[in-house]
């Protein structure tokens, strides 16, 4: 009888590393074409005063205390907030930019849990209107992700980034 409830606690434990394996290195990407031109598209996502007026995290907690640090626009600019009546703290940096064809931002998550997951924006002229591709990327330890698994972490990203497209959509259009 003890070697069968260890055979399954050890059966149990295999399937949970596995599965939280898939959650080491998450990827999701979204596209969204917007009805507006590329200059206006590219400057609502490379400003970081303008992310409040399409952030889906203001959505959720829209009490959250935001701070943008640097030259906004620029290399180096920093957006902070601290949600969650302080359970949440982190920031994005912009660390890369191809004027109105690419942005890049790298986050730091210090809590609820520490992550640093880097959003790339792709901006793509199609006529009169705007196509943004957006990739995400965050990659983690074994523990984070077997939270990450066990919390619905991937398919939650998944409708969080989709729906900041939207919310960029209608704050541009």
């Amino acid at each position: 009888m003890m070697y069968i409830l260890i055979a399954i606690l050890l059966t149990g434990i295999v399937f949970v590393l596995i599965a939280a394996n898939a959650t080491k290195h998450i990827y999701l990407e979204n596209s969204i074409t917007i009805q507006a031109p590329l200059e206006r598209v590219f400057n609502q996502v490379r400003y970081l005063e303008k992310f409040p007026e399409w952030s889906p995290f203001l959505e959720v907690d829209p009490n959250q205390k935001i701070t943008v640090t640097g030259t906004d626009g620029t290399i180096g600019a920093q957006y902070h907030w601290v949600g969650n009546q302080g359970k949440d703290i982190g920031y994005q940096e912009l660390t890369a930019m191809e004027e109105q064809a690419k942005l890049v931002f790298k986050c730091t998550i210090e809590k609820p849990y520490t992550a640093a997951p880097q959003f790339t924006y792709l901006f793509v002229p199609v006529g009169n209107a705007t196509k943004v591709i957006q990739k995400f990327e965050l990659k983690s330890g074994t523990m984070n992700a077997i939270f990450m698994w066990l919390f619905g972490t991937k398919k939650q990203m998944q409708q969080l980034n989709a729906r900041g497209l939207q919310l960029l959509k209608a704050s541009v259009e």
